[in-house]
This record gives C-alpha cells, sequence and structure tokens, in this order.
C-alpha cells in the first residue's frame, strides 16, 4: 500500500469533510481516508498499482474543493 498527503483548500465543516471522504472512497485500490479539517489534511491509503494523484486530485475537484498541495 502507497499512502500520499493532500492539502485541499475550501473544506470548512464536518459536511465537506464528508464529501470529500464520498468521493474518494469509491475509487478503486482506495483502502483508507483519513481527513484533518484542521489545515485541510487528506491522506489516502491506496494501491498503486489501481489508482493515483489524479484521480484523487479529479475527484476531489469534482466535489468543489481545490488540491493545493501534495506530500
Amino acid at each position: 500500500m502507497e499512502k500520499i498527503t493532500l492539502t485541499v483548500k475550501g473544506m470548512t465543516c464536518m459536511g465537506c469533510v464528508k464529501s470529500v471522504r464520498n468521493v474518494l472512497e469509491p475509487i478503486p485500490g482506495v483502502a483508507g481516508v483519513e481527513i484533518t479539517l484542521d489545515g485541510g489534511q487528506v491522506t489516502i491509503s491506496y494501491d498503486a498499482a489501481q489508482t493515483g494523484l489524479n484521480q484523487f486530485a479529479a475527484a476531489i475537484q469534482d466535489a468543489g474543493y481545490e488540491v493545493v498541495g501534495n506530500g
């Protein structure tokens, strides 16, 4: 399993956290999603053979949020 932490701009409440979790968890290969509202940190555990950063960023943007950094 790989892990990546993204900084997401625009999450302001637990509803936002739920929205981001709901778009990431169904992606094939995602094993877990941990979100810290303070600082907008989203940590994703995933199988790199099935998915990656581009899919995560696209899903988050489709939900109305902005990925402003990773690492």
